[in-house]
């Protein structure tokens, strides 16, 4: 009934559909096998996209040929682009997506991709033999043959969903838990544990006063996430705002002895970065009122998003507390929140490429690493897929370093560092993010996609035109002189110092209050100059521009730091032996098996002179 396939991805979530493109673009033939058609790249939670962080992984997702980017963009409500009032670096795109377009429009382009096969069933089992993961073995009993499987779980794994004093199993609202793959691998040697996670209720936007609340429309010009020419909406939809208030708290609190949270009936941790209201209201007993944000799940529902109210309250605490949020007064409620527990692997069992140091060709991807958020689960996914390809056709892996990508970040920290609660994306995670910005991801990683095969050539010549506008532009700067009369009057106007004699247009554009594009309506010949180049290209300029000196210092910092990086730890190497080793290093080394120094010095509970340690041994 079914061929043997190059590679077998389990789950149709945001890490599979990613890794089941990934590795079809690179031509290996593809099996994703998922529990539901119905619900391929289902926004379990909030239905947006982007946001902190996570904005620059999306930007980054397509850049490397992966489509989160596009599909987020052909199904956005609406679009803004956050921390504009901060340097380039913190800039990060956000959009609100209809649910089920987003859905669609995901399935649609997997049925477009070449040498992508589905199938509906539960995947129970795998096949391993001789240390290799080579199928796995479905709930209606099917044995499907493959060269590599990836898994990308969700929260399905033994998932239980918490609603008050119920309790029943489930992966998600109405889908049932998977089984058997946990304990499975437990046998074999692989160490899991719990973790939890929650969602708000979903409200009828029929039944809300929005004059009680605060408009929250999108950004006037679109921005998007997706480097190619995607159709983007004519129109946006608004979201709004509320707030809780110490009546709210105090009747969530009279739910606190039921909650299963409070009770002790959740083993998992939570995620600490998105609490669920009553943990907000337990952890910040100061705060009088907290913020909600409403969002409408598309453009043909009514359905609503209570973001900042996810709960696992009784369903008669939820609806009483929501009743009292100004512009919720007469609320009626489509289904309730709910918590929900799942198994996850720790990460450090996994190698950079995602494949799992116990059982050669098996990866992992998304939740069951223990991280939270579509963004996170995407990157992860499209890695895991890349590797996996790279794998089965015996081709050097694909790895990106914390210099070059977000996508690096998240995955060294989670092989490095592991994590004990849900793993979320911060800016403050990225140490070179002068670097890493969400503006220049095609810059950084379109040649490294189109090397391995996935960014098309069309990518690569835009990529290049871009590169070389930019130069284009930066020569003009260079070389334009600007009198004073001809730009004081726009300096004192800004309140900045008017220049005394001649200047180049670039070291006014270094001025923080001064932007190229104002600098371009106010000197003719400037705006002629630069008439030629998209808002993009000109962008690009202005931001290498005045952040030129913050980029080469950290570019330096990288160079110093790519030393470690480039010292590589032979993988039989014996921790053991060094006895100037303390036992907790010495542990936690021969546990994780760095593959280079870099990594060692960012292992939790290894320090400096145990790296000096390790460089001497090495030396020897």
């Amino acid at each position: 009934m079914f061929p043997e396939y190059d590679i077998i991805v389990v789950g149709a979530g945001h890490a599979g559909c990613e890794a089941a493109a990934a590795a079809a673009n690179l031509g290996s033939k593809v099996l994703l096998i998922t529990m539901n058609m119905q619900t391929i790249a289902q926004m379990s939670c909030n239905p947006a996209m982007g946001g902190i962080a996570k904005g620059q992984i999306v930007r980054e997702v397509d850049a490397l040929g992966g489509y989160s980017g596009i599909v987020t963009d052909l199904s956005m409500i609406q679009f803004r682009m956050l921390n504009r009032s901060k340097g380039p670096a913190m800039w990060s795109p956000r959009a609100q997506s209809d649910r089920m377009m987003f859905a669609t429009k995901w399935r649609e382009m997997l049925e477009q991709t070449p040498n992508v096969d589905f199938y509906q069933d539960m995947v129970k089992g795998l096949v391993i033999k001789d240390g290799r993961a080579c199928g796995v073995v479905t709930g209606l009993g099917h044995e499907i043959r493959s060269k590599a499987v990836v898994l990308t779980n969700g929260t399905f794994l033994n998932g239980i969903i918490h609603i008050g004093e119920k309790n029943f199993g489930g992966g998600r609202a109405a889908e049932k838990a998977a089984t058997g793959i946990t304990e499975q691998l437990v046998s074999l040697g692989f160490e899991s544990d719990r973790l939890k996670t929650g969602t708000p209720p979903r409200v009828d936007g029929r039944s809300l006063d929005y004059s009680k609340m605060e408009e929250q429309p999108g950004d006037e010009e679109i921005g998007g996430f997706s480097y190619t020419d995607t159709k983007k909406p004519l129109k946006q939809r608004s979201c709004w705002i509320t707030y809780t208030n110490q009546t709210v708290h105090d009747v969530l609190k009279t739910g606190f002895d039921r909650s299963p949270m409070f009770a002790g009936r959740i083993d998992g941790v939570g995620p600490r970065y998105c609490p669920s209201i009553e943990d907000k209201i337990n952890r910040f007993a100061e705060r009088e009122r907290h913020q909600l944000f409403i969002e409408p799940e598309g453009w043909d529902t009514v359905e609503i998003y209570v973001n900042g109210f996810s709960t696992s309250l009784p369903e008669e605490i939820q609806y009483e507390a929501l009743r009292i949020i100004p512009g919720f007064e007469n609320v009626r409620i489509f289904r309730p929140g709910y918590a929900i527990e799942y198994d996850y692997f720790p990460p450090t069992q996994l190698t950079h490429t995602l494949e799992t140091k116990l059982i050669s060709n098996l990866f992992f991807a998304g939740q069951i690493n223990g991280t939270t958020g579509y963004e996170e689960a995407a990157c992860q996914g499209l890695m895991a897929g890349i590797n996996a390809h790279q794998k089965v056709r015996e081709l050097d892996p694909f790895i990106l370093k914390r210099s070059e990508a977000y996508i690096g970040v998240l995955v060294d920290d989670l092989i490095s560092k592991g994590t004990e609660e849900p793993y979320r994306m911060f800016t403050s995670r990225a140490e070179f993010r002068t670097l890493l910005r969400q503006d220049n991801a095609d810059l950084r990683l379109t040649e490294k996609s189109h090397l391995l095969g996935l960014a098309s050539q069309e990518r690569m010549d835009n990529v290049s035109a871009k590169k070389d506008a930019v130069a284009e532009i930066w020569q003009v700067l260079k070389e334009m002189s600007v009198d004073p009369n001809e730009i004081n009057g726009f300096l004192q106007s800004i309140g900045n110092t008017p220049i005394p004699e001649k200047q180049k247009a670039e070291k006014i554009l270094r001025r923080p209050d001064v932007e190229l594009d104002q600098l371009a309506a106010t000197l003719p010949k400037l705006g002629t100059a630069l008439a030629k180049f998209s808002k993009e290209q000109i962008e690009q300029a202005s931001i290498q521009v005045k952040y030129d000196v913050y980029i080469n210092k950290e570019k330096e910092l990288v160079a110093r730091m790519s030393q470690l990086e480039d010292l590589e730890i032979p993988s039989s190497f014996d921790y053991k032996k060094i006895q100037a080793l303390g036992n907790e290093a010495r542990e936690k080394l021969n546990r994780i098996r760095p593959r280079t120094l870099g990594q060692a010095s960012r292992i939790s509970g290894i320090n400096p002179s145990d790296v000096q340690i390790l460089m001497v041994y090495m030396g020897r």
